[in-house]
This record gives C-alpha cells, structure tokens and sequence, in this order.
C-alpha cells in the first residue's frame, strides 16, 4: 500500500476527475470540505499524511478530498494550485472560505482553520463549491473532461453551461 492510501478514513475521498470535485463540492451542502492537493514525490505532503488522517478521524463531520497532483497535473494548475501541500476549505453557500500551504511545522495554521470553519454554522443557501473563475478555467481546459454546472448566477438567471471535449 503507497503512504497517501494508509490511515484513510470514511470522510476522506480520493477525487479521480475535475467533474468529481465539482459535483462533490456542490453536493456537499454546508459540510466544511477541505481539499488536499499532493503529491506522491512531496516529502512535506508525506510527512503531513498521518496528521491529516487523525484531523479526519476527529473531525467525521467534515469531508477531506484528496487531489493527486501528478494524476491531476491540468486540472490542479486550471486551479492554480502552485505549491505542495496546498489545501482549500470549503463551508457551503460562503464557497472557499481559506486556502494556504502547510506542513508538519506549521500544521496549527491547519488546526486553527478546521476550528474556525468546522463549528456548526449555517451558510444559508446551496453549496457554492468553487468560483466561477475557476470553474470557466476548467471548462476551457482541454486536457480534462468536465462540463460547467448549471447554477442560479447573482441575477437570479441561470449560468451558461457548456461542455469541453
């Protein structure tokens, strides 16, 4: 077994596809989702595994998604994920509440945001998931299958939607 697949919990989910993390941000309602971004070849990334799997045990009511860089490489820098170990925090109708780099070292600035996040709080309305900037980033990609969700816009109209093949 490779370290990143050890210690997994049951609120930990490995994405496999832009349209994966898209749908499951959406869904997620206003459960605090955080996103890790690694890398197998990531010495920091490794180091922080067994932290992140005990934080997820403590914290069952918050989704950790785990995005492999090197199986991702297009998708992560359509998101502008630029350094490893990167994580985002995600709480429903806010969308992205933080995101930063962090390592074993540093690992209170990740235990301070699961405590400002992670409280139970009420966002008022569907998930967010991520920003349209980011969202139209991985539409144009065409390195990746994903179609841009249809959603209501801040006019009340509905998102144009479109597909990337």
């Amino acid at each position: 077994m490779r370290w990143w697949e050890k210690g997994t919990n049951p609120n930990m989910t490995e994405i496999k596809s832009a349209q994966q993390l898209v749908d499951t941000l959406l869904n997620a309602g206003d459960k605090l989702v955080i996103i890790d971004f690694y890398s197998p070849g990531c010495g920091g990334c490794r180091a922080l595994h067994p932290k992140l799997c005990q934080l997820a045990e403590s914290n069952s009511n918050a989704l950790f998604l785990k995005v492999n860089y090197e199986e991702h490489k297009s998708m992560c820098q359509s998101l502008h994920i630029r350094v490893l170990p990167f994580f985002r925090f995600y709480r429903g109708a806010y969308g992205r509440v933080c995101s930063f780099s962090c390592t074993t070292a540093t690992i209170k600035k990740f235990k301070d945001a699961v405590a400002k996040y992670g409280t139970d709080s009420c966002s008022m309305g569907p998930a967010k998931g991520l920003e349209e900037s980011e969202l139209l980033n991985l539409a144009s990609n065409r390195d990746i299958d994903f179609i841009h969700p249809m959603r209501p816009s801040r006019a009340g109209d509905l998102a144009l939607s479109g597909t990337v093949s």
